[in-house]
């Protein structure tokens, strides 16, 4: 979406009625800075550290020449005073991503209207964080490094495979910034090879030439093991997201503490994390079912990686709610049913038909599901989780299935996925635990 021409007056910059300290530094550099002022009654929403200046809150934009997508802009309040600076769009809806607060710039200054420096100081910020974390470590090196706007970095993600970076872009300013940010990456000294992938449906939303955004690979593999929680896995650098879901790796692990002596099935199971996790804690019998070839090739070479008994654990290639159809009409039933289907509502204007068929295809799990056992299901869709409307679904597949739920554990992604309170709409994942009777 283009911001209006109206949003725009290409002025001189004047004195800001209050100074500031962003002001004074931006006074003194030699480029000048342009404006962005928000709308009266706008203004306390990014003051209190919402990252995402969206253009309908912005009255006008002042400046001579016009900033152009990636400059770096202030952003000031109806008296021109700055709340804080961030990186422009003149396509996205996004006009503006804050990367940095008028008070944090008064406390340090170091990195104000530097986006080298404050990439640097981000990025060790958020390594230390993963280091106090106990990431990386002997039994886990995948992880995620950088998520985004709960590093405060809106628009990059950034995933460690042992000793490689898979760097997901989905905001102009990133690919903007991209040799600086592998040069960081590179820099850490654990990271011999990085991979580049542009989110290419989000950036052509950011007003970008998508010609230019292939993947790029430096000195990488397709194919990589890496280990968590001491499972071993081999992933591909070309599957989906980044190659794999460390946000699941605290709840694989729960799941495996559960299983001794269980029968197990893990629905749309991607390479094998939950159905791995339940073998390695001693389940009876695991049967994983996927639709995809490649991911259950890799998932059937995790089979060998970890030695466990291909009697005690299985993957299947069926359409998922086939075999739940197929699996209720002969009335099979398992003790523990695991459920995470892809993104089902990209969107929040989709939120009401995947509703449908979240409800759905957990009817079909509780089925599944022996009286008294437990079904562990998932939304990884940010439109489902911040609505609020999974559970309220979910009691309506269990009236469907004409089964009892309870809930017993309620999770999201794991630690080294964190969240900017300021920015809830950085939860994604929801992971539930039922006791179904």
């Amino acid at each position: 979406m283009l911001l209006s021409s109206r949003l725009t007056r290409c002025l001189a910059l004047p004195p800001a009625t209050t100074t500031t300290v962003l002001h004074d530094i931006a006074s003194n550099q030699a480029k000048s800075v342009a404006k962005v002022i928000l709308k009266k009654g706008k203004t306390q929403l990014f003051r209190d550290g919402s990252p995402m200046v969206y253009s309908g809150a912005v009255d006008s934009i002042i400046g001579r020449p016009p900033p152009k997508t990636g400059d770096v802009v202030l952003v000031a309040d109806g008296a021109q005073k700055p709340i804080g600076w961030g990186l422009y769009n003149s396509s996205s809806m996004f006009c503006v991503r804050l990367m940095q607060l008028e008070q944090e710039v008064s406390g340090d200054p170091s990195c104000a209207l530097n986006v080298e420096k404050l990439l640097e100081t981000r990025i060790d910020a958020a390594v230390n964080l993963r280091k106090n974390l106990g990431l990386p470590s002997a039994t886990t090196n995948a992880y995620r490094l950088v998520n985004s706007e709960g590093d405060r970095l809106s628009g990059l993600i950034i995933d460690v495979f042992g000793d490689i970076a898979v760097i997901a872009s989905s905001a102009a300013w990133v690919e903007k910034y991209k040799e600086h940010i592998k040069k960081c990456i590179s820099g850490l000294g654990v990271i011999n090879s990085v991979v580049w992938r542009p989110s290419t449906d989000i950036l052509k939303e950011e007003g970008l030439d998508l010609t230019d955004l292939d993947q790029e690979v430096s000195g990488s593999t397709d194919r990589v093991k890496v280990v968590e929680n001491g499972i071993s896995y081999m992933i591909s650098l070309d599957g989906q997201k980044t190659g794999f879901y460390a946000d699941q790796r605290e709840n694989r692990r729960f799941i495996s503490t559960i299983c001794d002596g269980q029968k197990v099935l893990d629905m749309c199971c991607y390479t094998g994390g939950f159905a791995l996790n339940a073998a390695c804690g001693h389940a009876l019998d695991v049967t994983g079912v996927d639709s995809s070839s490649p991911a259950l090739e890799l998932a059937n070479q995790n089979i060998v990686l970890n030695n466990l008994d291909p009697k005690r654990i299985s993957f299947l290639k069926q359409d998922a709610t086939s075999f739940m159809k197929n699996a209720a009409s002969r009335n099979e039933a398992w003790d523990i049913v695991i459920l995470d289907p892809p993104k089902l509502a990209p969107r929040r204007k989709v939120l009401q038909s995947a509703s449908g068929m979240y409800r759905n295809l957990n009817s079909l799990a509780m089925r599944l599901t022996k009286p008294g056992g437990f079904l562990m299901t998932c939304s990884c869709s940010g439109a489902m989780t911040q609505s609020g409307q999974f559970l309220p679904v979910l009691q309506g597949a269990a009236s469907m299935a004409g089964r009892k739920i309870t809930l017993v554990r309620q999770t999201g992604a794991a630690c080294d996925h964190p969240i900017d309170p300021s920015y809830p709409e950085g939860a994604y994942l929801t992971n539930i635990l039922l006791r179904v009777a």
